[in-house]
């Protein structure tokens, strides 16, 4: 059924009231945040080998391999113990100092789209060590660990951990920039592995193109333990797909909330206005259980503020593959020409590209 369907050629409204996530207001404490430091769901069974790299892009197999070696050079005890490899075949004696020579981490440098996450998911996956050894999570996601645990409770918290994966690293934020680095510099003291993905930073055109020089410099004196991995490539969520669905009417929407089970219903205006409210590291809780979210009257954001709130609700819902049905205007038209050319710009490319991709996986929500 599409968009032009008539509304007297509907079906009336069956089916159990939609959630509303308007109606939620989910507190988070602080060991779960610990605890959901894993790869989101989305990326629950991506591994090297599901990885399909783009036949005129030799760097991106290229990746692959150095990767796959990086996380074999993981395995054994931890890095300040005795008797394990160094990274990238650089030996460790066991009475060596904490710090080892050569790369103490890797840097995944490219636009978005072109699969960082993917690999980076399969890094944590591929790595020998218990899960609770290793850690996975955004910048934002690592930044509200420190916000509810402190600093140093966060450093003693990681410090035992064989990797850390930090992707999106903000460099536009350069106070929490500041904070995290000196974080990893402790983590790295303490034997920890880092493997990192990044935005660019304001006024940086040309996706990735300037990323790993800007990442490394902003990490301070962290340079010298990342090596860089270039990814070149185009949004693989439109490599070869058709364009995104057109929206649909308010009462499609409608009904399909009705009709699919675990699916809220909100007004896009609203939702807007209660994403205020709740803290965006809650925003993973805020979609706890939605098997597809409807949204009804979506029009362009009014400003920067509502625009990265909604960013982050939109990898919230990506990570967790939650198909997002909705009326008004072409998810395209989010954001305005001004925010699009501004500081942000990689963030709002990066939800639109994403959030159609999740209003492809909802078209088989109208029947």
């Amino acid at each position: 059924m599409s968009s032009s369907t008539p509304a007297s050629d509907l079906a009336p409204i069956t089916g159990a009231a939609p959630l509303s996530l308007c109606a939620r207001e989910p507190h988070v404490p602080a060991d779960r945040l610990v605890a959901e430091m894993v790869p989101p769901p989305r990326f629950d069974s991506v591994r090297f080998s599901t990885y399909i790299p783009d036949p005129n892009q030799p760097s991106q197999t290229e990746a692959v391999r150095v990767l796959e070696s990086f996380a074999a050079g993981l395995g054994g005890a931890h890095a300040t113990g005795g008797g394990r490899r160094g990274f990238f075949g650089f030996g460790r004696a066991a009475k060596a100092p904490k710090t080892p020579a050569g790369p103490r981490g890797v840097y995944l440098d490219g636009g978005y789209g072109v699969g960082k996450t993917h690999l980076l998911a399969s890094l944590w996956h591929a790595t020998p060590a218990a899960p609770e050894l290793k850690a996975f999570g955004t910048f934002v996601e690592l930044t509200n660990l420190v916000g509810a645990l402190g600093f140093q409770q966060t450093v003693r918290t990681l410090s035992g951990h064989r990797l850390l994966c930090i992707d999106e690293f903000e460099l536009d934020d350069p106070g929490d920039t500041v904070l995290v680095s000196t974080l990893l510099g402790k983590l790295v003291e303490a034997g920890v592995a880092l493997a990192a993905t990044s935005n660019t930073l304001p006024g940086k055109l040309g996706e990735g193109r300037f990323a790993a020089a800007d990442f490394l410099r902003e990490i301070q004196g962290l340079s010298a333990h990342f090596r860089t991995l270039r990814i070149d490539g185009e949004d693989y969520r439109h490599r070869g797909l058709p364009e995104a669905p057109a929206p649909y009417a308010d009462e499609q929407v409608t009904r399909a909330a009705h009709a699919t089970e675990g699916a809220s219903l909100d007004a896009f205006p609203q939702l807007l206005e209660h994403l205020a409210k709740v803290h965006p590291s809650r925003y993973g809780a805020l979609t706890d259980g939605l098997k597809a979210v409807c949204l009804t009257g979506v029009v362009p954001v009014p400003d920067q503020s509502t625009a990265l709130r909604l960013v982050v609700l939109a990898d919230r819902l990506y990570d967790r593959e939650v198909p997002v049905l909705a009326s008004g205007v072409p998810f395209d038209q989010l954001f305005s020409e001004e925010m699009l050319n501004g500081g942000y710009r990689k963030k709002y490319f990066r939800a639109i590209s994403r959030l159609t991709a999740l209003a492809r996986d909802a078209q088989r929500l109208v029947r």
